[in-house]
């Protein structure tokens, strides 16, 4: 049975970690309860916590791909 190439399983992963980002962002959003809410000037903007998402999703990918190189 031939692996599958690392360009399948990045088409295949990056979509898949995006929606399970979203749907966890919306989870942690609808657990907080309205009284406890920080203001905006101390919390990060939702363009840091995409970009630190995407860059640990890209570090998983290169690790997956490289233990997929090395079989």
């Amino acid at each position: 049975m031939a692996l599958p190439s690392v360009w399948s399983v990045m088409r295949v992963a990056i979509p898949f970690i995006s929606v399970v980002g979203l749907l966890s962002v919306r989870l942690a959003g609808a657990s907080q309860d309205s009284g406890s809410v920080i203001p905006a000037e101390s919390r990060p903007c939702v363009d840091c916590h995409a970009f630190e998402f995407m860059q640990r999703a890209l570090q998983d990918l290169k690790k997956t791909a490289y233990n997929l190189d090395t079989r």
